[in-house]
């Protein structure tokens, strides 16, 4: 009886730590949704394409002479939210994909992309994550998040 009572705090313990949300959780954001042609307005304006590419759009030359390019669109294996997307532009050192270090990093492990919190509205963020969604081709039966 004991092992099992252990068995079902352990369970329960693992249940709780799972549906435990933190200040840095996603769960509850939700953004509006953007105009797709003025969130393309911001990616160029903004000279997104001078650092990422867009099969539709042109890559720019790096003022920095990195070369930089870190490929966006296309087929995905899953669906990227907006929570992660505005993750990724106003904080692009929260997640850094293995494959970009270390070029696209400092000695410091920190992202090299610009800081936009200090130039970008929420309205041209929010445009242009609706435009960057619509540069993702997901399976059909993929688009329903888990």
């Amino acid at each position: 009886m004991r092992i099992i009572s252990l068995a079902l705090l352990y369970l329960l313990v693992v249940t709780l730590t799972a549906c435990n949300t933190t200040r840095q959780s996603a769960v509850g954001f939700s953004l509006p949704q953007g105009v797709v042609k003025q969130g393309e307005f911001v990616y160029t304006t903004m000279r997104c394409n001078s650092c990422h590419s867009l099969p539709a759009i042109e890559q720019l030359p790096d003022k920095g002479g990195q070369n930089i390019s870190v490929a966006l669109g296309g087929n995905g294996k899953r669906l990227k939210t907006d929570g992660e997307l505005v993750s990724a532009i106003i904080n692009p050192s929260h997640r850094i994909t293995q494959s970009y270090l270390p070029q696209h990093t400092d000695a410091e492990g920190k992202s090299t992309m610009r800081k936009y919190n200090e130039v970008m509205t929420v309205s041209q963020l929010i445009d242009l994550v609706s435009f960057l969604q619509s540069q993702y081709e997901i399976p059909h039966d993929e688009r329903i998040l888990h």
